[in-house]
Parts: C-alpha cells; structure tokens; sequence
C-alpha cells in the first residue's frame, strides 16, 4: 500500500439564496444557476476546478428545508465544509442545520462571507451570530478562518480557494490510488437511453472502465464513465467526482460503493441486503377519512427523497397521502396502469411523457402534473387534498317545542301554534317530529310568527307560530326537535 496525498473534497452549506451555487459558478463559470428551475439547487451536484496547479472537488448541496438529508449526506462525504453566508441576511435557519451537520461530521469549516458588494452588507453582525451558534472566527480571536467575498464581483474569490489548499494541506487528506476503488454514491437518476445512473464521488482508489461495482443493495459493471462535464474519461481517482453507466438498478443515494475483483465477489458483499430496498405500504383509511391517492416521478433519486420527506410531514388526520410508488425517470406505461387501477394522480418532477405515453394518458383520461420546482408540487398535493375530502353535513341541534295548538291543515304543511320548552328554533331549521319518543317523520321551518309579526328566532319558554313543511302530519301533544346542517370546516386540513 502507497499513501500519497489527496485532493480535497469540499461541501458547500448554507441557507438558500446566500449565493453557494453563485460562488461555484463565478469559480469555475459552471452556470450551475442557469440550470436549474426557480434559482435553486434541487439536487446534489460535483464539480472540479484547478487552482494553483492543485484540484479542489466541491459539492453542491440545496439550501431549502427539503433537502436536509441531502445536505447532511454531503457533510458526511466531505473533508471540508464552505459555509456560506449571505451578508446582508446573516445567519438563518439551513445555517444553523449546516453548521450541525458540519460539526456532527468532525470536519473543519470555512465561512465564506458572501454578497459584500451589497450597501445592506453587515459582515459585524454575521460574526456576532456565529459566535452565538459557537463558531468563532478568527477575526474575534477564534479559530475559523473566513473570507469576505462577491459571487457578483468575484472579490476574493481566489483568497476563498486559497483558504481551502491552506486548510487541506494541514489536515493532510491520504489515499491510495493503486487500490480498489471505494466511495459514495453522490446523486442516481434513471437516464431514458442509457439506463442507471449515478453520480459517485471516489473517496479512495481508481474507479475504471469495466470494474465491477456495488452497493450494500445492488452491483454492476462500469460500462462508462464520465467527469462532472460530461466528458467520457477512462478512470476516476481519489477525490473525483464521476457519472458511472452500468449499475442493474437506481442506486440509493447516499450509499457506499466498493470496486471488486469479480462478480461472486460483489454478491457475497450485497448478501441479503437487496431486501432492504424500499417497499411502499399503503395506509389504511377509516371511514371518517378519505384518501389521496399519488403516484410520484423525478429525475434524481435524491429529488424524489426530497419530495418524499416533505409529503410524509403533511397532516394526515383527515385525508389519507397514499403514495403508491416513487419512483426514478420518465413517466412509463406501468406508471399509467397503475393509476388507472388504483385511481391515482402522476405527479412528474422533471421527467418527460413519451408521445405514446401521453397518448394512453389522453385516452385513459389519466391526471398528470409536471413540476420543475418541488415546493409548487407540494402546494398542489396540498390542494388536492383540501378538494379530495367529501363535505360532510354535521348536524347541530338546536331546541325543542311541544304541539299546543293546530291552527290550518294543507297539502304538505301545517301552522302550529307551539312552545318552546328547550333551546331555541330557526327559521329554515329541519324539523324531527316525535311521538311516544320515536321519530314518525321530518320536515322544516318555513315562517316563524310571534303574534302578527315574522320572526327569525324565537328563544326558550315563548310560545309562537310554525309553519311546518312535512308529509307527517303533527299533533296536539307532539314533540318537534329543530336542527341545522352545516358543512365541515377545511381550516387545519394540511400541515402549513
């Protein structure tokens, strides 16, 4: 075994909009922003730049709520944490969770103090507020280092890369690159035309072409490889960033993956472990509940663990989420089937309908949305679920009368004079007409007259007037029970 040095891989936390995706875009103009839907990152992305003759593997992780796991999966794969921190906004609620997931990983930390160019630039109060989150800069005496920089201007920026080298080259990252490959599994996706894919970062050892490579769940062999540009290279080394064709199915994101020597190898290693792939489980649903049914596709496998999060924290008390499948790339014919059969939504997060697909959708009269930002996908199965519940009448009892008087008999209605013994009766109110305690039949309040006049209400212990519309006729003596139906309030119905 030879140790040698190895390049340093670099996470990039933060809370969304402080400018991480602009910073590695103003390094290496990778116009990571250009790419992506609303401004943000919604997947985990890994590129490399030069500086000074030496190379830095950065990270890029999403910055919104959703995307916890994700992050705290790119804290684990990496050597040095860049937080980044906008500095007009100062420390918000991702940076806190950043600097958790960074402290919880063990790794040193950088702070990149961003958008300094801004008028509204507080670099003072930043450095307070991390102070208070127990990270002290070394401007205040402490031990982090920082750098104050633009994205916009791309001040400082050189410094920033420099600080990274600086701190790599006292943590002293070893590897050995004649070993069998090993590392992460970064970010999967189901290509239409060249099937599973993943985006691995190599932690140790040379990832080539035709090595045979598996995870704790699934194997394959290295049909091709690409860098973070897209170009086809023949091997990855330590600290690189790769996309590797050939694996039998989707990896998980966020698993380990090893290189062996041959196939029989590589399934001893997996085991019985290829049961643990996810299994969807249909809720239950109890006759005061009704149900959602969904079905969800992405383009990434760590979008889709996105997604999933976010939707198992809506309330469910009411109306049932039944997510019927997640699943990796375009929308296909077994998707459709199953939506047709279990009565349920597609929803598409950045993937295609074929033509002949959508065709059967069109026939079938299947309901699809197609998203390109996951918090609008949310909303819409927020408000699908408000609009899934069935309105149900409750009932509110309001008082009751006894018969005292018959005054003219019709087709279908009565005048009665009554007293109001409990409660209080409504114009418009239904009306149950009871006799020897049983309900012999209902009607409703049409008028209500206190002497000569046309009342809305008439309170306990009054007596007055009913016009009483029913097909039972009433009688001296009988009891009337009024009530009102009103429909359920929607308030509460989904997690905000």
């Amino acid at each position: 075994m030879s140790k040698t040095n190895r390049s340093p891989i670099v996470v990039v936390l933060g809370h969304v909009d402080h400018g991480k995706s602009s910073i590695l875009e103003a390094i290496k103009d990778l116009k990571i922003t250009q790419k992506e839907s609303g401004g943000i990152t919604q997947h985990i992305g890994a590129y490399r730049v030069e500086h000074q003759g030496k190379s830095i593997s950065f990270i890029d992780t999403p910055g919104h709520e959703a995307f916890s796991s994700m992050r705290s999966r790119g804290a684990k794969v990496a050597d040095i944490a860049i937080l980044v921190i906008a500095a007009d906004d100062g420390v918000k609620t991702q940076t806190k969770e950043a600097i958790e997931h960074a402290k919880k990983a063990q790794m040193p930390i950088i702070v990149a103090i961003n958008k300094i160019d801004k008028p509204e630039a507080n670099v003072g109060r930043v450095t307070q507020q991390l102070a208070e989150e127990g990270i002290y800069l070394e401007s205040i005496g402490g031990q982090v280092p920082s750098i104050q920089v633009s994205a916009k201007t791309k001040q400082n920026l050189n410094e920033l890369l420099e600080m990274i080298l600086l701190v790599a080259e006292m943590e002293n990252f070893e590897c050995d690159p004649l070993s069998l490959a090993e590392g992460v599994i970064i970010e999967s996706q189901m290509d239409p035309l060249k099937g599973p894919t993943a985006t691995v970062l190599v932690k140790d050892g040379t990832l080539r072409k035709g090595d045979v490579v598996a995870t704790y769940s699934i194997m394959g062999r290295v049909r091709s490889l690409e860098d973070f540009q897209g170009n086809v290279i023949n091997e990855a080394g330590p600290s690189t960033p790769a996309v590797v064709y050939g694996f039998s199915e989707v990896p998980f994101v966020g698993e380990e993956f090893c290189v062996f020597e041959d196939s029989e190898s590589a399934k001893q290693f997996i085991g019985d472990s290829v049961n643990k792939r996810k299994q969807i489980v249909r809720r239950e649903v109890s006759k005061d509940q009704n149900s959602l049914n969904i079905i969800v596709k992405s383009d990434f496998l760590g979008s889709l663990e996105a997604i999933e999060s976010m939707l198992s924290k809506l309330n469910q008390s009411r109306v049932v989420l039944n997510i019927l499948k997640l699943d990796v790339g375009d929308v296909n014919e077994s998707d459709v089937k199953l939506a047709k059969s279990s009565d349920a939504l597609i929803f598409a997060f950045r993937v295609k309908v074929a033509p002949k697909i959508a065709q059967i959708i069109q026939r079938d009269e299947i309901p699809v949305f197609n998203f390109d930002i996951i918090y609008e996908l949310l909303e819409k199965v927020k408000d699908l679920m408000e609009k899934s519940i069935i309105l149900r009448n409750e009932r509110v009892d309001l008082g009751q009368a006894k018969v005292l008087e018959l005054f003219f008999n019709g087709k279908g209605y009565q005048i009665l004079g009554c007293n109001i013994f409990t409660g209080e009766v409504r114009k418009k109110a239904r009306i149950e007409l009871i006799r020897d305690e049983e309900i012999i039949g209902k009607g409703k309040v049409v008028e209500l007259k206190m002497g000569n006049k046309n009342v809305e209400r008439v309170a306990e212990g009054e007596d007055c007037g009913i016009f009483y519309e029913g097909q039972v006729r009433a009688e001296k003596g009988d009891i009337l029970s009024f009530f009102i139906e009103e429909k359920e309030s929607l308030d509460g119905l989904v997690a905000k």
